[in-house]
């Protein structure tokens, strides 16, 4: 099993930053890919960034590339999103997930994190 913990959503203006965290426990080595998805109100939830822990290969969404980062640190157990130019549509609440390598992570993440909302003033 593993447990995802996010924190550092909030209130920000549009043209800001914010930098989400992702605290894993348990079996975290247990999983290949880690990263984010979103989900705005009256939305679906999409896929925002993912990770390969081994390789630190990262890939996004076409709406947030360019502006966010994902990172990752092995020793911590931790994944971070950087959120740079924020958008009013980039608000949502932000979820951490991590899939097992025979599950694809873009499709049907294994685990999930409780959110973090981010809310985007214009």
């Amino acid at each position: 099993q593993v447990q995802l913990v996010e924190s550092g959503g909030g209130l920000v203006q549009a043209g800001g930053s914010l930098r989400l965290s992702c605290a894993a426990s348990g079996r975290a080595f247990s999983t290949n890919t880690g990263g984010w998805f979103r989900q705005a109100p009256g939305k679906e939830r999409e896929f925002v960034a993912g990770i390969r822990w081994l390789t630190g290969r990262p890939y996004y969404a076409e709406s947030v590339k360019g502006r966010f980062t994902i990172s990752r640190d092995n020793d911590k157990n931790t994944l971070y999103l950087q959120m740079n130019s924020l958008k009013p549509e980039d608000t949502a609440v932000y979820y951490c997930a991590a899939a097992r390598p025979t599950t694809d992570f873009v499709s049907a993440p294994d685990y999930w994190g409780q959110g973090t909302r981010v809310t985007v003033s214009s």
